[in-house]
């Protein structure tokens, strides 16, 4: 045992030296490549400017949509009746123009960096500088909204088979049972946008999230246009739960809430993929966050009642559970008679049992949905390291000579030891959450499941990344915002078709679009983000000063 906390320690100390080293090096580029370097840190002057980072994501989000509206944009399906512009005519023929393709990806690509450049100083702003006004962050919220509100389902088609699955509830068809093709391939308006992959794939939603897909339908009439409005409706307001959670959770937490709103509902990762993307994961972390929100104000039954609500939207929130009910007492409080250990997961298994039994009686389709929890491992990604590594070892096996070995049988295998490790680091972090903050611990354990997943989908990170904002501790900061800016490029289309663009195009339009995104990385943004940056300590009077 001696041994394992011996290498456990030594690797720990090796995380944080190459981590140290990293988060160096990239402040070093920053402050040293970008007009960063033009200001000194100085005194903190206020919160006037917050107009500047406001507009500029405003600017940069609509940089967004408008390269995204294009008729062949590669970041949207392109198909007439989807969506209320930006569509291709009934009848429209001919090719596409190139030069109209390469700039629609490189308006998104700008606009995104531009994005990425002002929430990141904002964020850092609001680590140094606490205080500000929450009713200042919600209209910047509320702005940086608008052009994801009418954007087009951007980055992913799930928006489009979730409205499918809400139509099949209406002709009880069951979701767990059959895909949303049943309908009628090529035949139904609802299932025409769906994409092929999961045509045929069963749902693996709970019953809340079924029992609000179908009443959307049933309000929308039908239609499948206004089903997918309605279901990016759902997700809006399940974003703004997210700020209001998020801002209980900080409160509880002694945290800045100010902060943590910053990193949460005004989140790039959150933005694009929640809102812009329309995915369910918004409404099942909304419930989450505000039930954390709960329990760290001591009101533990509303906690168990609102993560019960989330994990009946999808089954990953199940995990906070187990942290409410294990952290359920305060902390010191003894844990030697099992009978006080064990009674608030009984409280907690009660209350879920009856509200996964009253959403499963309004769905109406049992507990299928358990079955189907993995469905999402058809996809091949070598962005998830279970699955990367089992493609990577069938390609030495094969190069090796054994053919016999499938890519299936490996991929059982790194997917299940990625699942197991997942469970025990989790259970680990369970065992040590009163040390570790049990907030902060089930945050860890959220993208645990999602790095250690069969499949990582950059909408999947929100989970933990929203519990992180209120509760990161030291280096975790510098990951949650890593982690937020690199989340929404991870499998976005378009980037081989810009270079392929661009290889097979005239200097001239090289030129431009390389300026145009060049001009964003370099753009001056303001005096204001010097107040992301320490002020610089005063210079030792005395050299030996320096030395001591």
């Amino acid at each position: 045992m001696s041994r394992v906390s011996a290498w456990a320690r030594a690797v720990r100390h090796a995380y944080e030296r190459v981590a140290g080293r990293f988060e160096s090096g990239v402040q070093l580029l920053e402050q040293r490549y970008t007009p960063l370097g033009r200001f000194s840190p100085g005194p903190f002057e206020g919160w006037g400017f917050l107009w500047q980072p406001a507009l500029l994501g405003f600017v940069a989000l609509t940089s967004v949509v408008a390269g995204a509206s294009f008729t062949n944009s590669p970041f949207k399906f392109n198909l007439t009746n989807t969506w209320f512009f930006g569509e291709p005519a009934a009848n429209a023929s001919g090719t596409s123009s190139l030069t109209k393709y390469i700039f629609s990806v490189v308006l998104v690509y700008g606009g995104l960096l531009l994005l990425m450049r002002v929430w990141l100083r904002l964020a850092e702003v609001m680590k140094l500088h606490a205080g500000v006004a929450l009713k200042k962050l919600w209209w910047i919220f509320a702005l940086w909204s608008v052009p994801m509100i009418v954007a087009p389902p951007l980055f992913s088609r799930d928006v489009y088979s979730y409205a499918a699955q809400g139509e099949m509830t209406r002709l009880n068809i069951s979701p767990y049972l059959y895909g949303p093709f049943t309908l009628g391939q090529g035949s139904n308006s609802y299932t025409i946008p769906v994409d092929p992959l999961w045509g045929n794939t069963p749902a693996p939603y709970g019953p809340g999230f079924l029992s609000i897909d179908g009443f959307i339908d049933r309000i929308t009439f039908h239609h499948e246009l206004w089903t997918v409005v309605g279901l990016r409706v759902l997700e809006v307001f399940a974003v703004v739960m997210i700020g209001y959670g998020v801002i209980m959770l900080a409160k509880g937490l002694h945290r800045d809430p100010g902060e943590a709103f910053v990193l949460a509902a005004m989140n790039p990762l959150v933005l694009l993929t929640l809102i812009g993307g329309a995915h369910n994961d918004a409404l099942m972390t909304g419930f989450l966050v505000v039930g954390l929100g709960f329990a760290v104000q001591r009101r533990p039954m509303w906690a168990l009642l609102f993560v019960a609500l989330a994990a009946s939207i999808k089954a990953p929130a199940a995990i906070g559970l187990a942290f409410i009910a294990w952290n359920w007492h305060p902390p010191g409080a003894t844990w030697q008679q099992w009978r006080v250990r064990l009674r608030p997961f009984v409280i907690g298994g009660a209350i879920t049992a009856a509200v996964l039994g009253v959403t499963t009686l309004l769905a109406g389709f049992g507990f299928g949905w358990v079955k189907n929890l993995l469905a999402n491992g058809t996809v091949r990604s070598w962005a998830a390291p279970a699955t990367g590594t089992g493609m990577g070892l069938t390609n030495i096996f094969h190069a090796l000579g054994w053919h016999t070995i499938t890519l299936g049988s490996v991929l059982s295998v790194t997917r299940f030891i990625g699942l197991l490790a997942a469970v025990a680091f989790t259970l680990w972090l369970l065992w040590h959450s009163e040390t570790r903050g049990w907030v902060r611990s089930l945050g860890l354990a959220l993208l645990l499941f999602v790095v250690l997943g069969p499949v990582v989908q950059p909408w999947y990170l929100a989970w933990g990344l929203v519990v992180f904002a209120a509760s990161y501790h030291g280096r975790e900061h510098f990951w949650l915002l890593l982690l937020s800016i690199i989340g929404p490029f991870v499998g976005m289309p378009g980037g081989r078709q810009l270079l392929s663009g661009l290889v097979h195009s005239n200097p001239l339009l090289i030129a431009v679009a390389l300026a145009i995104v060049g001009g964003v990385l370099l753009l001056p943004m303001g005096r204001w983000t010097q107040w992301s940056w320490p002020e610089k300590e005063p210079a030792a009077s005395d050299p030996l000063d320096a030395l001591t």
